[in-house]
Parts: structure tokens; C-alpha cells; sequence
């Protein structure tokens, strides 16, 4: 999820080092964001977020601290979960470690067709901040992967976090087996490696 306080310009910036423009995907009313999203092959898709401007009254602060950033930066990583999310939350919360509650969300695509899905939102404010991924489960919806042309392709992601082992223990109960590369490291941080039309890319947060 790269994420930032002006969509459009995050947009432009993705579209100027892929070589390709992400597709506009839809308006999270009630969160204050929309979103624009691109192909990085497979299951796999970038999600450009930032502030809606059509939603003038929003309850709280937008989410993936969106309303604090002051450059477009990688804010977090979701996986589609392998079984039910309260089974997996309950399994971590025994082993201490807190994926948050299960959310309903929708968004209707610019052609008019509703996805609805369950998520569960990062937990930014724990111990494990940007490192520990959501998850979204989206039921019986078309993926969004299904609507978007390809152009770029994810080649690692590598998650950063002083305490490794435990995030490991994360991973597993999430059901984590491939793709991600868990280095330790002082700080909590993200870099996707991303082959595009212009060559390799990094984004990082």
C-alpha cells in the first residue's frame, strides 16, 4: 500500500517510474480515501491511496496515517488470509500477538460493479508497526486483480524488525510461506522490489 496526502500525485509519480498509470478503483466512504491500483502480476496488486476530497466529513483521523504524511511512502502490506480471519486472529491473540478486529468495507469500481470484503486494519500504534500485514479476505467479490492490465511485476518484498523471530510466529499463523524475505533490523520498515517497463524499482517505508 503506497500511500499518500494527494492520490493524484502519488498516481503520477508510480506511473513515472513503471512506465505504467494505475487504473482507478473507488471511494471508501466513511474513511475519507479512494484509491488507485496496478498490477504486480498474479494475485498481487500496488494500491496508491491518499485523501478523497468529495468526502468533507470523515470520523477520525483516515487510516495508514494518511493525514500525516508529507511524501508518498510504502505505509503497509496486506496477504489474502488461507483460512477464516477470526480463526487466525484468535490464534494470535493467544500466542500475544494482536492482528486487530475484522472490518466490513465496500467500494464500487468506476464501471459500477460493488466489491465488498473483510479486512482487518494494520495495526500501526503495536509493537510490530508497518511490519505486521493486514489482511483481506474478499469473500465472494471479483479480486481486483481481475480488472487491472498488467505491467509490472513484484520481485521480493523484504520486511525489516528488530525482533524477527516473533514476527516470524506472526507470519505463521497468517500462513506466510513464500515472497517475503524477514531481515532484523533497528527500525520496522518495508521495501518492495518491483520489476517495471523502466527496470527495477524500489518503493520503501
Amino acid at each position: 500500500m503506497y500511500a499518500s496526502n494527494d492520490l493524484a500525485l502519488a498516481s503520477a509519480s508510480i506511473a513515472d517510474l513503471f512506465g505504467v498509470v494505475p487504473v482507478p478503483g473507488g471511494r471508501h466512504v466513511g474513511h475519507g480515501t479512494h484509491n488507485e491500483l496496478l498490477s504486480l502480476g498474479g494475485a498481487t496488486y500496488l494500491e496508491v491511496i491518499g485523501p478523497d476530497p468529495t468526502q468533507h466529513e470523515v470520523a477520525g483521523p483516515r487510516p495508514f496515517g494518511i493525514d500525516g504524511l508529507s511524501e508518498p511512502a510504502l505505509v503497509a502490506w496486506c496477504v489474502r488470509p488461507v483460512r477464516a480471519l477470526a480463526e487466525i486472529i484468535a490464534e494470535a491473540r493467544s500466542a500475544g500477538i494482536e492482528l486487530g478486529d475484522v472490518t466490513a468495507m465496500s467500494r464500487r469500481r468506476p464501471d459500477g460493479v460493488l466489491l465488498e470484503w473483510q479486512l482487518t486494519f494494520p495495526q500501526l500504534g503495536g509493537p510490530f508497526g508497518l511490519a505486521l500485514p493486514f489482511m483481506i479476505d474478499w469473500g465472494a467479490s471479483t479480486h481486483p486483480t481481475g480488472s487491472l492490465p498488467p505491467g509490472a511485476t513484484l520481485v521480493e518484498l523484504e520486511v525489516v524488525h528488530p525482533d524477527a523471530r516473533q514476527l516470524r510466529i506472526a507470519f505463521d499463523i497468517i500462513g506466510l510461506d513464500a515472497g517475503v524475505v524477514l531481515q532484523k533490523g533497528e527500525q520496522p520498515a518495508l521495501r518492495a522490489k518491483i520489476s517495471t517497463q523502466r527496470g527495477q524499482v524500489t518503493l520503501s517505508g
